[in-house]
């Protein structure tokens, strides 16, 4: 890959992963460009391809199932063609799902013969943290390490919320690392393992039947590789581009080497400070929407820590009881922040000023709504023992979808809220600075 070949990053159905895996590869040092679905299926894979050059199609987290609708049939085949050219694919989370065998040929990309598992308690969906995982070396995309941080001889990988793979022997599929343990700093859904005593998760097992020990991550893969065509692509279910995650960063630094044959000129992506965001945006009238979006956004997430709803997770993520829309938060305040740290462009600015005043009318509406819907669901909490029936679930679940749409496919004013701001943040790319 030439230099002046940059990573392509699937933008598509991404929100705050694709702004996460595009921070990385740039902080990483590597050239690298946005690219959005409908592009693809015109053809602009086979277009940009340099004779003798790999190219990389890097896909973020996010649903696969919504990634594979927005490239739709002819985007599908263009990637597929591409890879099989000699070019390369690198997914992480929702983009391994993409890659892999669907169900339903419509809702993957089918390059890689192994399926996503099903989950057989969808506790097993709500993990996120590190993990301790085992590497296996010598295989060409295998972590390079001299060392790790404990004894063990494991590495720490963090995941956020992912699927699974669900493996075969049968096929040329290379497992490059597997999952064996939690780390410290693990979650499964809003209880934090380390913090439980392990009298009590033997007790909940005996009791309810409820096994939140995380002993079914043990020996199940994380990150597996393999061919197409003549191209190579690499799925990891681990965010190998959480910033400040060591391991993981150096991990991907090889990979984006071994697969562009660019040497990266730093190995670690540095801390995401989400609470102390930039602002480069001109201050004019027509911006003001966008500070007070954030502001409102600032209030809302402060109102549900105060509350207990939601906590402080890492420097980049809030986090969520299972029944609240954090998700949602985490991806409309990232979204904003990013926007705000970039320096617009004259066709981000015409984008936003086209836009500016519906996206005011509605994220007045969207604000007022969610705080409204927080603090609902703190009555409903509250006062739930007692009076079970003085806050409506089915209301309740009909405003969240309204604002927020389904939990793990989107919609609501929400969608609308995101798509606006990542079509400027899409225009605006040209002048994206490391951060």
């Amino acid at each position: 890959m030439f230099a002046g070949q940059p990573v392509l990053i699937l933008w598509d159905a991404s929100h705050i992963w694709g702004l996460m895996a595009w921070r990385a590869v740039r902080a990483l040092g590597l050239p690298c460009r946005l690219v959005k679905a409908q592009d693809i299926a015109e053809g602009s894979l086979l277009r940009k391809s340099q004779p003798g050059a790999r190219g990389l199609l890097l896909v973020p987290g996010g649903s696969a199932r919504l990634k594979a609708r927005a490239l739709g049939a002819k985007g599908r085949e263009a990637v597929r063609r591409w890879l099989a050219a000699g070019n390369a694919y690198l997914g992480f989370c929702g983009g391994a799902g993409l890659a892999l065998t669907q169900v339903h040929a419509d809702d993957g990309l089918n390059v890689c013969p192994w399926k996503r598992a099903s989950y057989p308690q969808r506790l097993h969906h709500l993990i996120s943290g590190h993990v301790r995982a085992s590497v296996n070396c010598g295989l060409e995309f295998s972590p390079r390490f001299g060392h790790c941080q404990s004894g063990d001889g494991l590495y720490a990988l963090p995941v956020w919320w992912p699927g699974q793979f669900e493996s075969r022997q049968d096929t040329d599929v290379q497992v490059l690392a597997v999952a064996q343990c939690p780390d410290r700093d693990f979650w499964l859904g809003d209880l934090p393992l380390q913090k439980l005593p392990g009298k009590a998760i033997a007790h909940w097992k005996d009791l309810y039947g409820v096994n939140v020990s995380a002993d079914f991550l043990e020996g199940r893969p994380l990150v597996v590789s393999g061919d197409y065509g003549a191209g190579r692509y690499v799925l990891s279910y681990s965010h190998l581009e959480t910033p400040h995650s060591a391991q993981a960063n150096a991990w991907l630094a090889q990979l984006l080497a071994s697969m562009t044959h660019v040497t990266p000129s730093a190995v670690e992506v540095p801390l995401w400070q989400l609470r102390r965001p930039g602002d480069v945006w001109p201050h004019s009238r027509e911006s003001q929407p966008l500070r007070d979006a954030l502001r409102h956004m600032r209030a809302l997430l402060d109102l549900a820590v105060e509350h207990h709803l939601f906590f402080a997770r890492t420097h980049w993520l809030w986090g969520w009881r299972t029944s609240l829309p954090g998700a949602g938060c985490n991806n409309l305040h990232a979204a904003l922040c990013t926007l705000l740290e970039l320096e617009p462009t004259p066709a981000a600015l015409a984008c936003w000023r086209s836009g500016c005043e519906r996206f005011a009318a509605l994220e007045h509406i969207f604000a007022a709504g969610a705080e409204d819907h927080v603090l609902a669901c703190r009555l409903a909490e509250s006062l739930g023992p007692t009076l079970p029936n003085v806050v409506d679930r089915r209301w309740l679940a009909q405003q969240r979808t309204a604002l927020f749409g389904h939990p793990m496919y989107g919609g609501g004013i929400l969608a609308e809220l995101l798509s606006m701001l990542e079509d400027v943040i899409y225009l605006a790319q040209e002048n994206a600075r490391e951060s």
